[in-house]
Formats: structure tokens, C-alpha cells, sequence
């Protein structure tokens, strides 16, 4: 077997926090891991499909500003992809710009829209008048302003990009909330999936048969009897037509735990299609609450009495 360590993608180029999250991932600290920059989520996740990394790291969800949505539609469709890690990371934003410039002087800056939603209040107050161009992420725009005639004045990112790439800090924590949150998923190629903790996350992708009155609740429906509480809904466009929507969805609990096992055969009878994104543990550790008749004693109690109901003679 090979001693080289499992290449892992991530959204770069260097000095991302897409990067800050995967060293502080498990999966990195436990050593054997090289990460691989690319330049945008989907280039790291097809870097996976095409067996060119072992693994990918990408942001699917803000505090702040909600869900990624390129995250989201990769993984629901396309060859099939898993999430098997969950990392939530703190962040932080600063104006950087090349030594030497005034804040004065900046008319054009860059970013990640991402990141722009969370420094609106404050560009509004410091730089009304400045042009924000989008950049594929945080530490890209940083990058762009080295060398002769960049494209723009400044950039918004982490601080750490102004020792990476050599730039000033023109201001620094400009986030207009403190406490924003990043959560970042790894994913990699269908396989072994990690074994349960007890304070387990599912993702899913489930796509209905068709549009119908009730469609959502038979949906949510299969998830409340059972005990199993939602953390994460929203509806997507299938790109197929108009109006044409599926649901994106994470819940508290592990494939291998009898209330999800018996979600997802329900939801199986009632959806067209149901696309399994993983089963992995929560970053915060935290088991769910559940209430008398859904955990797993609770459904093997049940199990064996209707077995035995039905050996009566």
C-alpha cells in the first residue's frame, strides 16, 4: 500500500477559509492528509469523481446569509457524492489592499458574494460609492491584487490573506454580525459510511413525484411520527422547468438508527427519487432530544411483538 497522504481538495487558491477549515478538520489534524487548492466548488468536488483527490472540502451553509446553493445543486446531482465530515469555522472579514493605498482611494473591490452579504452594512457606511466585482472566492480576490495592474482596488477576506499575499489591512473586523459561522462539509466517493455516535447529522436530496397540495407535509410527515427533528429544509430548482422544485434537507440521526431507517423506506414510497448524501457526525457533538417510542429500543420492542403476534397459533 501507499504511504503518500490522501490528497483533499478545497476551494482556493491558498489562504481560504475553506483551507482554515479543513486544518482544523479531524480529518487533517489526524495527519496523512496534503490539501489540493482548486478554483471553485465544482472543479474540487469533479476533482473527486475523477478520482484526483481522495476527498473535497466546500462551504455549504452561512449563518449569515443561508445555504450555497452551488454546494447544494452538485451534490443532488450528477455521480454521487457523500458527506462524511461536518466542520463549522468562525468567520472573520478585513479590507486588504496593496501597500500604500488609502481607503480613500479604493472605487472597486472584490470578494466572494458570500462574503460581501456579511460586510453589507459596512461597505454601505465606509464605501457606498465602490463597485463590489465577485470573485470565485475570498482568498481569489486577495491573490488578484499582486503583481503589475490588478483588476481592482482592494479585497475582502480573512486577515491571514494579507501575510499569504502581501497586503495591508485597511480595516479589519468589518463583518456586520460577530458571531457568523461558516459550516463546511468533505466529501468523497460512496463507500464505508462512518459509524454512528449517537449525535449523528443525514443530508438528503428528495425530489417529489410531481406538485401536488400536501406534497411537502407527506414529506415532513414521515420525519415527525418517527421523532426526528429537521435542522436544515429548503426547496431548490431542478433546472428541469419551472416551478419544478426539489427539497434539500438535513435531520439529526444516523442511517443506521431504526427511526431513520423507517423515515427513509416511507419517504421512498411517497417521493420519485431520494438522493442519500451521508450519514456523519455533528461538529458540536450534540445528541438529539428524542421522546418516549422512537428510539431504537422502542422500535425493536415493537418489532418483536408484531413478530410474535404474528406466530400466534
Amino acid at each position: 500500500m501507499s504511504d503518500s497522504p490522501r490528497k483533499v481538495a478545497y476551494l482556493g487558491p491558498s489562504g481560504s477559509f475553506s483551507e482554515a477549515a479543513l486544518r482544523a478538520s479531524t480529518l487533517y489534524l489526524a495527519g496523512g492528509s496534503e490539501p489540493v487548492p482548486a478554483k471553485s466548488v465544482l472543479h474540487a468536488l469533479d476533482a473527486v469523481r475523477n478520482g484526483e483527490v481522495s476527498a473535497a472540502l466546500v462551504p455549504i451553509e452561512n449563518s449569515v446569509e443561508g445555504s450555497v446553493s452551488v454546494t447544494l445543486d452538485e451534490l443532488a446531482s450528477g455521480k454521487r457524492l457523500v458527506i462524511t465530515h461536518e466542520v463549522v469555522l468562525p468567520v472573520e472579514f478585513s479590507l486588504l489592499a496593496r501597500p500604500g493605498t488609502k481607503l480613500s482611494e479604493i472605487q472597486t473591490i472584490s470578494t466572494h458574494p458570500h462574503a460581501q452579504a456579511q460586510v453589507r452594512n459596512w461597505l454601505s457606511t465606509h464605501l457606498p460609492d465602490a463597485d463590489v466585482i465577485p470573485a470565485m472566492s475570498t482568498s481569489a480576490a486577495a491573490a488578484a491584487l499582486v503583481g503589475e495592474n490588478p483588476p481592482f482596488d482592494a479585497a475582502i477576506g480573512q486577515a491571514l490573506n494579507a501575510e499569504i499575499y502581501g497586503l495591508e489591512i485597511l480595516a479589519d473586523h468589518i463583518g456586520d454580525s460577530s458571531d457568523a459561522h461558516t459550516r463546511f462539509v468533505i466529501v468523497e466517493l460512496p463507500g464505508n459510511l462512518p459509524a454512528p455516535t449517537g449525535a449523528d447529522k443525514t443530508t438528503l436530496s428528495v425530489f417529489q413525484r410531481s406538485n401536488h397540495p400536501g406534497g411537502l407535509l407527506e414529506i415532513l410527515t414521515e420525519f415527525a411520527v418517527r421523532g426526528i427533528n429537521l435542522t436544515r429544509l429548503e426547496s431548490r430548482p431542478t433546472k428541469k422547468s419551472l416551478g419544478d422544485y426539489y427539497f434539500s434537507l438535513d435531520f439529526e440521526g444516523h442511517v443506521n438508527d431504526l427511526r431513520v431507517e423507517e423515515a427513509l423506506m416511507g419517504l421512498h414510497r411517497v417521493c420519485l427519487d431520494i438522493r442519500f448524501l451521508g450519514s456523519y457526525a455533528r461538529h458540536d457533538g450534540r445528541s438529539p432530544v428524542l421522546r418516549d417510542g422512537v428510539t431504537d429500543s422502542d422500535f425493536e420492542t415493537a418489532q418483536s411483538w408484531l413478530g410474535n403476534l404474528k406466530n400466534q397459533r
